[in-house]
């Protein structure tokens, strides 16, 4: 492989991996962990739920960031998610693509 191409490859594995850690931790500075885990139900649905749920459908992680900084009840049981307002626009998106991806 090419120097270039190596160094490019390298590039972008290591911003997948350090934008995966970030929003792991956006995730546990949040307390989204005391709720939701990865793939299990805690009290709320496990983040692979949310990923199967919304996966493939037109403007998942719009869709999601909005349920994670509005808050709602009714789309997983009776038990209400409070709103996480305090969450930038760029932080609540960057938790959906997360979640959307496995959160892994």
């Amino acid at each position: 492989m090419h120097p270039k191409r190596t160094l490019l490859a390298l590039a972008i594995a290591a911003f997948f991996c350090a934008s995966a850690a970030a929003s792991t931790e956006l995730a546990q500075k949040n307390n989204c962990l005391a709720c939701h885990g990865i793939d299990k139900k805690i009290v709320g649905p496990a983040f692979q739920d949310v990923a199967t749920k919304y996966g493939g459908q037109k403007d998942a992680a719009a869709t999601v960031a909005e349920h994670i900084r509005q808050g709602g009840v009714g789309r997983w049981g009776q038990v209400p998610m409070p709103p996480q307002a305090q969450l930038s626009d760029n932080d609540a998106k960057a938790l959906a693509n997360w979640i959307l991806a496995g959160a892994k």
